[in-house]
């Protein structure tokens, strides 16, 4: 059985991933359940789980490598990658395809959560 996660991600880059820019949601560390959902919180200002994206894989590699395979679609500099990664052997990156966009952004508490996840819940 497939899995469900949700994840706090700052608003420019949920804009970026609705609009096909950022195709990869890198982390430090990834789910140890095999999920297939990422559900998408996204942070201040917003306060919203606003959408839904399908898992293609998970992705992972040190970080010359993961950036060399991930930059096209990165939605992100490689400033701001080494930065996020930096002191780190591995890299980890969830593979976004199809998005799905809510009509009516979800509180929180809709799910069950009183509290935005520092880097994700299973759902």
């Amino acid at each position: 059985m497939k899995n469900k996660i949700l994840i706090s991600i700052h608003p420019d880059f949920v804009d970026k991933i609705i609009s096909g820019e950022k195709k990869y949601e890198f982390r430090t560390k990834v789910a140890k359940k095999d999920i297939d959902k990422i559900i998408i919180y996204s942070t201040h200002p917003t306060k919203k789980i606003i959408a839904e994206a399908k898992v293609k894989r998970i992705v992972y590699s040190n970080p010359d490598e993961l950036w060399q395979e991930t930059k096209d679609f990165a939605g992100i500099n490689k400033e701001y990658f080494d930065k996020y990664f930096k002191n780190r052997s591995v890299a980890y990156a969830y593979e976004l395809g199809d998005i799905f966009v809510y009509d009516s952004p979800k509180e929180l508490n809709d799910l069950g959560f009183t509290y935005a996840p520092q880097s994700f819940v299973y759902i």
